[in-house]
């Protein structure tokens, strides 16, 4: 066994060898609880939990660390704006809403989408808000470290001193001369800064903002800077060298190079692997909603079922691009209803057999191992799940039952690697599910009899009566599958 993952910092697939024999620690950005979560979101906390459903597969104990940015400028000013009396409201929002009450209502919806969509809990998942004392202790190890700053006007902010750090920009590998500056510093404050690429550890409290939004400390009442906040959060809880930082792809620059950045300043080795899983797309096109392109996750619920929609999140290699088209659902429905299809039909003829299968020999086929250690190739890994219900539905037709068997092991275990299992399968001891297959295999069977003959009006008639009675019929070079119609 030899895990491979690609590493941003080192731009290259480079062996995975975590710090602590046994263990791996994890640590991916969640959300900026600004507003309802997007598929972006949900694809990245897809992404992540493929990968730490496959560590602990490989044996692994991971801890995983999500955090929640729960005070950010983006919060303060849709709070803010929800006080105008000519407020509009939008579909998600509240009235006069209090920032911190904002901040926790759109938490709540971010894990409403995570868990509908399988996404495990994290080890621990820790607020911004709750780590003030950390954040003041890493400021002070930069200032005390020539690398960081308090504005010459006592206004209280502070801002690490880009120029102080010769490895500055060498995530992104870029020059500092080429970079803009600091978006997360008002432009009537930018005066204040040594350099304009400087970026705020601290942001002092300015008039007309909410005192809720301030906590003392030695610069002055103010809050975070949001780069300082996963920094402080990541470095208490599991250290200041751990194995895995991960994100999405937009979050490289500025956010994951001024994290890296401030925290070797401040003497940390921080992370060994830098993750980021790619964007989502929509008919080749960046999704924004100026354009009118964007699809939500609750979008995506209301076309298919939560296993499809997941199905579909997790389909590509996770640092490609995933391109969403009006027919992306469909062909994700039809793809998991061949699976269950092939599970449904291999419980029914192992059952009637009397040597049901039920759970799993804890084994993946070898060729999906081999795809996932590669940096986690989960398109390859879903090109032997569906060899693997080909071949099984083959070794159905064919009466052989020990190749069936071992077809529906593997293929309960690649599912629950990937996030993917059936909510349910069939009780051993339900009579009218053996009824019911019993009447249906029946009539499946008169059926091939009918397109044997060529009989096309009696065959349509068995299928539309079937259709009628929630009942889905597939056909393939191995036969006619069924499968109960969802809803």
């Amino acid at each position: 066994m030899t895990l491979r993952f690609y590493d941003t910092a080192s731009a290259e697939v480079r062996d995975f060898v975590p710090l602590v024999p046994g263990k791996v620690s994890l640590y991916y950005c969640g959300a900026t609880v600004q507003g309802m979560p997007h598929v972006g979101h949900i694809r990245s906390a897809i992404a992540f939990d493929q990968l730490t459903r496959w560590l602990e597969y490989r044996g692994f104990r991971v801890t995983v660390v999500r955090n929640v940015t729960d005070i950010d400028d983006k919060i303060l000013a849709k709070s803010e704006a929800s006080f105008h009396p000519h407020y509009e409201q939008e579909p998600d929002t509240v009235p006069q809403e209090e920032w911190w009450a904002l901040a926790y209502r759109y938490e709540q919806e971010f894990l409403k989408a995570y868990d509908v969509l399988g996404v495990s809990r994290p080890t621990y998942e820790p607020r911004a808000t709750g780590h003030i004392p950390e954040m003041h202790a890493l400021i002070q190890q930069l200032i005390d470290r020539g690398h960081a700053y308090p504005a010459p006007d006592g206004s209280g902010d502070v801002y690490f001193d880009v120029r102080s750090w010769n490895k500055y920009g060498s995530l992104t590998r870029q020059k500092i001369d080429d970079m803009q500056g600091a978006p997360d510093v008002e432009p009537e404050f930018i005066s204040r800064k040594k350099d304009p690429r400087d970026f705020a550890l601290w942001k002092g409290h300015k008039e007309g903002e909410p005192t809720t939004a301030s906590w003392v400390s030695p610069w002055g009442a103010g809050r975070p800077g949001w780069h300082l906040e996963c920094s402080a959060m990541v470095t208490k809880y599991l250290g200041t060298e751990f194995d895995i930082h991960g994100g999405g792809l937009d979050l490289r620059f500025p956010h994951h190079e001024n994290e890296m950045a401030q925290s070797q300043a401040a003497g940390h080795g921080f992370a060994n692997f830098w993750m980021h899983n790619g964007m989502v797309t929509y008919q080749g096109e960046k999704m924004s909603k100026s354009v009118g392109n964007t699809v939500s996750p609750a979008e995506m619920l209301e076309l298919a079922p939560p296993r499809v929609v997941r199905y579909y999140l997790g389909q590509a290699q996770y640092r490609s691009v995933l391109d969403y088209q009006p027919t992306s659902l469909q062909e994700a429905t039809a793809a998991v209803e061949r699976i269950d299809g092939f599970v449904a039909r291999a419980v029914r003829a192992l059952s009637t057999d009397g040597a049901l299968f039920f759970g799993s020999h804890g084994n993946v086929p070898d060729a999906f191992a081999a795809a996932m250690d590669d940096d986690l190739n989960v398109p390859q890994a879903l090109a032997v799940l569906h060899d693997t219900v080909r071949a099984g539905n083959s070794a159905l037709t064919a009466g052989d039952l020990d190749t069936a068997r071992q077809a529906l092991a593997g293929v309960t275990d690649m599912l629950r690697v990937l996030g993917i299992s059936a909510a349910a399968q069939p009780a051993l001891d339900d009579q009218a599910t053996a009824a019911l297959g019993v009447l249906v295999e029946a009539q499946l069977a008169a059926r091939a009899e009918a397109r044997a003959a060529k009989d096309w009006a009696a065959s349509d008639a068995i299928r539309n009566t079937l259709a009628a009675a929630g009942i889905v019929v597939e056909d393939s070079a191995d036969g006619a599958t069924w499968s109960l119609q969802r809803g």
